[in-house]
């Protein structure tokens, strides 16, 4: 069936517009925080919003949305802006009002054929966002959002959504994505100020800066890299397979004579200790080097002094690293590994360990060592609380699915994303979709591992 797709899914695309801020708004260069300019967010994040056909036919999804945008943006005016290298290294915004490239589609087919973004294939995410050759010479970015309103013969639409990571991170982008909502909804103002506030994450140049516990000499690797031919691939894990495997996972505990209390996991502990395991056994990893699970950690508020404001968008988020041979990963009992995973969560949630990575961040210098193409690193983010789809009701229609689209900082070997189902899948109520990529030669064996999760015994 993607091979069909291929064949016969054709857009017709206007020409891209340039949406500015409804009112004037400042202008000169702003300044990120030390977390905004680490290397790894230097790229764009790029999701798909799914919508059905709306309640009333009158409305154009994509003057809807384009209106919507420009009054959004008289008060997210930096995303309105130009990216830009100053001398010293570091990126800011150039507040211009040059405006937010934007394109409207229309496919040749009903979103029902495409079973709504909701299957395994990943790849037809890619025709519905904008993803223009949005860097200069030097490799930066020049764009903080690109937006692809794309209409289908059923009355549904797709808002396609790319994103500087150095501007915007996630939560941001849901806070973001509200505002557009409820402007289209008909409301005067968004119920989220957004606040930039910088300043507060700038950090200080540190002699001790937290260090990656694995070098290039170090680090595991796998026969079936180096490759630039990924396959992107979605996997569903309903809330019966999760509560198994959470299941087994105290049971585990409870048999360790060397165990001496009661231990409890998280579904995110658990699954990840699950996905890291069969995304090691996948790529087949050797066993005596080492591999890396870095988990992606919200910042709560009351761990910084003082308090970030509510509507502060920037990136707000710590690396948690793991460090383990690839035996270990692959022999440990898995409790092992979910209660390492557990442990190393509550230390990224200290006041301490967040002063230390803000600090790294405004301290250390670019790592050149090539993790993606390697394969022992695993960076893992959980959106099931982002909000995507519970605060982008336009007030006709509402969303029923959103999905990563594989192109940008998306389509790399080491991420692995956790998002929320479908609502057009009530089955999955509680469960968990785990999007990945991997080579082509790796993806079988990982499918057989999830696989063995969600068969019932």
């Amino acid at each position: 069936m993607a091979n069909h797709h291929k064949r016969t899914l054709k857009f017709d695309i206007k020409q891209i517009v340039y949406v500015k801020p409804s009112k004037p708004t400042p202008n000169g260069n702003i300044s990120l925080s030390a977390l905004d300019n680490r290397a790894d967010n230097n790229g764009l994040c790029h999701i798909v919003q799914i919508y059905q056909s709306p309640k009333n036919d009158q409305n154009d999804p994509a003057l809807m949305i384009k209106e919507a945008l420009s009054k959004a943006l008289f008060y997210y005016y930096p995303l309105a802006g130009r990216i830009v290298k100053h001398a010293d290294g570091k990126l800011r915004v150039n507040c211009n009002a040059n405006g937010v490239p934007f394109v409207e589609a229309i496919a040749n087919c009903n979103l029902s054929s495409l079973h709504y973004l909701d299957g395994s294939n990943t790849e037809i995410a890619k025709h519905l966002v904008l993803d223009l050759p949005s860097e200069d010479e030097h490799g930066f970015q020049l764009y903080p959002l690109l937006i692809k309103v794309t209409k289908f013969l059923c009355g549904g639409f797709t808002i396609g959504l790319g994103t500087s990571h150095a501007i915007i991170d996630g939560s941001g982008k849901s806070q973001f994505l509200q505002a557009i909502a409820e402007f289209a909804s008909g409301k005067t103002e968004p119920s989220v100020k957004p606040a930039w506030e910088r300043e507060k994450l700038v950090g200080s140049i540190t002699k001790m800066p937290l260090e990656i516990p694995m070098d290039e000499s170090s680090a595991a690797v796998s026969p079936y890299l180096p490759t630039k031919k990924l396959v992107h691939a979605c996997f569903k894990v309903d809330n019966e397979s999760i509560k198994r495997l959470k299941m087994s996972l105290m049971k585990e505990i409870i048999s360790d004579q060397n165990n001496n209390m009661e231990e409890s996991f998280t579904s995110f502990e658990s699954l990840a200790s699950y996905v890291w395991r069969a995304r090691t056994r996948a790529l087949k990893l050797n066993s005596d080097g080492k591999v890396m699970l870095t988990i992606i950690v919200g910042i709560r508020k009351d761990l910084l002094d003082p308090p970030l404001p509510k509507g502060y968008y920037g990136n707000i988020a710590v690396d948690a690293n793991i460090v383990l041979t690839a035996r270990e990963v692959n022999e440990r009992p898995l409790s092992h590994v979910a209660k390492i995973i557990k442990e190393t969560k509550k230390v990224a949630q200290t006041k301490e360990y967040v002063k230390r990575m803000i600090d790294t961040s405004a301290t250390a210098a670019d790592d050149d060592f090539d993790y993606d193409g390697r394969g022992a690193c695993m960076v893992l983010t959980d959106w099931k609380h982002l909000g995507f789809s519970k605060n982008m009701d336009l007030g006709w229609t509402q969303p029923v699915n959103f999905v990563p689209a594989p192109c940008g900082l998306f389509d790399k070997l080491h991420l692995c994303i956790f998002s929320s189902p479908s609502s057009l899948d009530p089955s999955m109520d509680g469960g968990a979709r785990i999007f990945v990529s991997l080579p082509n030669a790796a993806m079988p064996k990982f499918r057989n591992e999830i696989e063995a999760l969600i068969t019932k015994p």
